[in-house]
């Protein structure tokens, strides 16, 4: 899924925390963002090996939810965001396609190492890869709650991304030819 997808779905899910706690609002964004963003740090190593933890993420996740909803503040309240978010990111990519340029020619059966089994988990290809229409039309309709949520910057940057999907979408395959040999 594309990285805009990852930021709504994780902003979507704290979206209610946002509701019924407006003063952690801007924490819980920040947190949703940085977290739905971080795991394709690995891109540049094995990605979705290195910073996908879709097992083992829930590890940390509890902890952190669970300190935020003990010690409800500002850095409890992105820490448990970024944990949350991080985790979705990670184990919603077994329900796209592989991490290869062009999955519609050569499919990959790694979608996301699971670290507790020392095993690649295989992709389901709900989504056939980042960028598809059906990633588009989620992002779009991960990114409502949102909108009507959040104001300001958040709301400014859910607009743009919201852009940044649909038009990502739509050049997506044609990417593929413009990637030089040496980055594939």
């Amino acid at each position: 899924m594309m990285a805009t997808t990852h930021v709504f779905a994780a902003l979507a899910v704290v979206v209610p925390v946002a509701v019924t706690a407006p003063t952690l609002a801007t924490p819980l964004a920040v947190g949703a963002i940085l977290g739905g963003l971080a795991p394709d740090i690995d891109l540049v190593l094995e990605h979705r090996r290195s910073f996908h933890f879709p097992v083992v993420g829930l590890a940390i996740v509890v902890p952190a939810v669970g300190l935020a909803i003990v010690a409800p503040s500002s850095l409890t309240a992105a820490v448990a965001a970024v944990a949350v978010a991080a985790w979705l990111h990670a184990a919603s990519d077994a329900i796209g396609g592989g991490p290869e340029m062009d999955p519609w020619n050569d499919r990959s059966e790694r979608a996301v190492y699971d670290h507790a089994r020392g095993v690649w988990i295989r992709p389901r290809r709900w989504i056939r890869y980042d960028g598809a229409p059906e990633d588009a039309a989620l992002a779009v309709a991960l990114s409502i709650p949102t909108l009507v949520v959040f104001e300001g910057w958040v709301r400014v940057l859910a607009l743009v991304g919201v852009a940044v999907s649909i038009g990502y979408a739509l050049v997506r395959r044609r990417m593929v030819s413009w990637v030089p040999d040496w980055l594939e």
